[in-house]
């Protein structure tokens, strides 16, 4: 993403100006527990923007125009003492972005003996108020609610609970992702599987929610750009695909330059169009070039999915927008679907033709030479892969009766064990509740009959995504 792109966090401690002249050094220790809150946030990739202590109504407004111009995505607050919801109030409502309450505590308790032997109370009021972040966080979110500000808290220690950090990062990590999104180009190339009904949606719905922009492409495009490439260009990107797969011995050579002039011309196509993702199928009319291209096609995706440009077929908008998703937050997203069912080992086989993601296979893809694509035009080369054993995770992007987008997550495992060996992704996943279970409860929402899989378990990155997108999550395990 173009660094103008690039996360923004807005953060700022609250105080009370009325404190300062009567107990001394308090405000100068706030600020400095304020400098340590984002010290931590600076480890992340993003751009701090940061206002310091507001603890006055006027300085408030001034710091709600601040962060308008900066155009934050996200604001961190934190509590520092007691302050006045009116010195926050302004501050966030003219951003409306969401909105972290940090309420942390700088230790874990008081050291009530030293507290009680200060012996002067006004010094023993300026301590108290240094350990008192709790107080003003009922009222916070009251006026919150009332002003319908979406507000999320985290509660701690200031220092020493690595909860409060890693809770803080997933935050920040599903505010990325969420900017990722709303800058995001998908490529629609050619049309949709005729009658596959789950996966047609609401194109408009998507970028309402999600943002982004989507460019509607022809295969027309992808065959010209074919004709341009070199035998240079051609004999370089077979020399990849050797480093990046494990070749099957009976994959011709010319398919595997025909594959490799798909590649460098698909390649031309994104880089054209901006691409951060593409969705595409072409069932074929008799035009040799564009069923060539699509034939062609399989190594190409698995290279753009690998680098950041996830390709999904069967014109899967619902279901590229998943593999976006898993992919911005680092868990790869493998296109796939349910095979068959395991009793035995009380697995589910899953997996689809089509692209794999190179970052989340266990060891290198193979490929193999078909004779016919599963159901589809024309003949080729097509990848076989396992996701990596280990923690996985499943994302479906379901639109539901009433038109909302919902996020459904499982999270389970990939097992090793037998697959079948027909030119596809495929992976043997096992869950916490049972095959059967798991197949009933996954289905009774309604997904389309693909989804994305990712490496580790993510849900909670998921859900906080959801929070900020205003789109329900369930977990069903």
């Amino acid at each position: 993403m173009k660094d103008i792109y690039r996360l923004k966090i807005g953060l700022f401690g609250i105080g009370l100006d009325t404190y300062w002249p009567q107990f001394i050094g308090l405000k100068e220790r706030l600020e400095g527990y304020l400098a340590l809150v984002a010290s931590r946030l600076r480890k992340y990739d993003s751009e701090i923007i940061n206002l310091g202590l507001i603890d006055n109504p006027a300085d408030a407004l001034r710091a709600g125009h601040d962060f308008r111009k900066a155009d934050v995505d996200i604001i961190f607050l934190y509590v520092t003492t007691y302050a006045l919801s009116s010195t926050v109030l302004p501050v966030v409502r003219r951003a409306k972005v969401p909105v972290i309450i940090l309420n942390l505590s700088p230790e874990k308790a008081i050291d009530y003996s030293a507290f009680n032997k200060l012996g002067d109370r006004t010094k023993m009021t300026g301590e108290w108020l240094a350990n008192v972040s709790a107080c003003p966080v009922p009222e916070i979110a009251n006026v919150f609610l009332r002003s319908g500000i979406k507000f999320h808290q985290i509660t701690g220690v200031l220092q020493g609970d690595e909860d409060v950090w890693k809770e803080a990062g997933e935050w920040i990590e599903a505010a990325s992702v969420a900017n990722i999104m709303a800058h995001n180009r998908l490529g629609c190339m050619g049309h949709y599987y005729g009658g596959m009904l789950d996966v047609y949606t609401d194109l408009t719905l998507h970028l309402s929610v999600l943002g982004g922009h989507i460019e509607m492409l022809e295969v027309d495009e992808l065959s010209a750009l074919r004709k341009e490439v070199t035998d240079a260009e051609i004999s370089e990107r077979v020399s990849m695909f050797h480093k990046e797969f494990e070749i099957d011995r009976g994959c011709p050579e010319e398919d595997l330059k025909n594959a490799a002039r798909t590649s460098v011309a698909l390649g031309k196509m994104v880089q054209a169009h901006d691409l951060g993702s593409l969705a595409y199928f072409y069932s074929g009319s008799g035009i040799r070039e564009n069923e060539e291209s699509i034939s062609t096609i399989i190594l190409a995706n698995s290279l753009l999915t690998a680098r950041g440009v996830p390709v999904a077929g069967e014109y899967e908008i619902k279901n590229i927008h998943a593999m976006k998703i898993m992919d911005s937050f680092g868990a790869g997203g493998s296109f796939t679907e349910f095979y068959a069912l395991d009793f035995n080992d009380d697995v589910i086989l899953m997996g689809h033709d089509g692209p794999g993601h190179l970052a989340i296979a266990e060891g290198k893809i193979k490929v193999k030479p078909l004779e016919v694509y599963h159901g589809k035009v024309g003949k080729g080369l097509s990848v076989e892969m396992s996701v990596k054993h280990g923690e996985i995770t499943l994302l479906s992007l379901v639109q539901k009766p009433d038109g909302r987008l919902m996020f459904l997550v499982a999270e389970g495992e990939s097992v090793p064990g037998p697959i079948l060996e027909i030119g596809n992704t495929n992976s043997r996943y096992r869950f916490p509740t049972g095959l059967k279970n798991f197949v009933n409860d996954w289905n009774k929402y309604g997904p389309a009959h693909h989804c994305a899989a990712g490496v580790g378990h993510i849900a909670s990155k998921i859900s906080k995504l959801g929070e900020l997108l205003d789109i329900e999550v369930v977990k069903i395990c």
